[in-house]
């Protein structure tokens, strides 16, 4: 049965790829009729005819490389400033000398913004600041000087672009985040939806099997036990299932996309502990867990729910079947922090230092030693009578154990 899959798109930036089509079109019929205008003050208006032919196929041909950031390559936005640059630089050779010192239009006139603004609105800031550099540059070899009406254009372009990139970058973090909140309201009203029918089915029977199976005994008991095991299970799963990370767009300018499709964990990326921590819940071991996500690196993520396996298995072995644990998972700033604790009897004190004399290191191996491995700790409380208690604490910015360093 093929995935079915709903995506949601949101987009502030389509709208200044549009904008952007139409300035273009017109700076470009704007800069052509300054030329017919003063048509007879040019030196060498045939220059100016040539170049104009090459900026109108230009704009006209390349409307489409304009209508979102996926086609406005980086190749484009190069070839487009070479034509605005080149024809700031071809003013002088064009024009009268008169007119260009006298502070008269370029060649490409306000058609240059226009290039300018394609790298704002596909890179950013950075990338207008860079443009806009260019740009500069070309003018004040045009003019030959620094002149008052060609720095206040400069800045006008400089800060216009450098301004509606810093936007366009703001927008875009808000739509992965408007993104996210969507899934995550998605996702917790799927989660409503299946907890009121498993709760109206699936618990109830469940819960019923354990209460006759106890009644009954013999191998019924055990039917019960289990059911009971899997209840836990299974309300533990639809009180705090887990929400995929959205995906971005392929095509930038379509905005952030949230979408409801089965994926395989990334290796590569954080994971969240929760999920390794899941399975752990029983009917006789209660899981208590943020509302978020706790990620850690794939390694110290595995590490860490072995040495909370080590610590249940010690539970059951040491202090038998019906003793109860509480596995509680913190997530503070700068680490993270899980504590196992159990009803049993405790372990007497001495106890772990003979068994490490006996040769027997679970503790020590299964438990502090991967801890230490990842440059955490675990430490052992125990009270005879009382019960025992594990705590795990690893760092966020951990090393994976066969020390390569892993960050966050």
């Amino acid at each position: 049965m093929a995935k079915r899959e709903r995506v949601m798109r949101m987009s502030v930036e389509q709208p200044l790829w549009r904008a952007l089509t139409a300035y273009r079109v017109l700076t470009m019929l704007y800069a052509v009729g300054l030329f017919a205008t003063a048509y007879d003050e040019f030196t060498r208006p045939w220059i100016a005819v040539a170049y104009y032919a090459v900026l109108g196929t230009w704009t006209l041909a390349t409307l489409p490389r304009v209508a979102n950031a996926a086609r406005c390559t980086k190749r484009f936005l190069a070839a487009d400033l070479t034509i605005a640059v080149t024809g700031i630089l071809l003013t002088p050779v064009a024009d009268a000398h008169e007119r260009v010192q006298a502070g008269g239009p370029t060649l490409p006139s306000i058609w240059t913004a226009g290039a300018v603004l394609a790298f704002a609105v596909k890179g950013g800031w950075r990338w207008a600041a860079l443009a806009s550099g260019l740009v500069a540059v070309a003018n004040l070899i045009e003019r030959g000087s620094p002149a008052r009406d060609t720095v206040h254009n400069v800045l006008l372009v400089c800060i216009a672009s450098v301004a509606i990139g810093y936007v366009v970058e703001v927008a875009r973090a808000s739509e992965r985040t408007l993104a996210r909140a969507l899934e995550i309201e998605a996702a917790t009203r799927e989660r409503e939806r299946l907890a009121r029918d498993i709760h109206d089915s699936v618990l109830q029977v469940l819960a019923m099997v354990q209460r006759r199976g106890a009644v009954i005994g013999g191998e019924a008991a055990e039917l019960g036990r289990m059911a009971g095991e899997q209840e836990v299970a299974l309300r533990t799963l639809v009180s705090g299932g887990l929400v995929p990370v959205s995906r971005v767009s392929e095509d930038a300018a379509e905005g952030a996309l949230v979408r409801a499709v089965d994926e395989e964990p990334d290796e590569s990326g954080p994971v969240d502990l929760r999920t390794l921590l899941a399975p752990y819940a029983a009917a006789r071991v209660s899981l208590a867990e943020p509302g978020a996500p706790v990620p850690l690196t794939p390694a110290a993520a595995r590490e860490v729910a072995a040495a909370v396996g080590a610590a249940l298995d010690n539970v059951r072995r040491h202090a038998g079947e019906d003793a109860r644990a509480w596995i509680l998972v913190e997530d503070e700033p700068d680490e993270v922090i899980v504590t196992v604790r159990d009803d049993g009897p405790g372990i007497p004190e001495g106890r772990l230092v003979q068994a490490e004399g006996e040769g027997r290191l679970g503790v020590a191996l299964s438990i502090r030693g991967r801890l230490r491995d990842l440059g955490g700790s675990a430490e052992l409380i125990s009270v005879p009578g009382q019960g025992t208690e594990v705590e795990l604490k690893v760092p966020k910015d951990v090393k994976d154990p066969r020390g390569k360093a892993e960050q966050r």
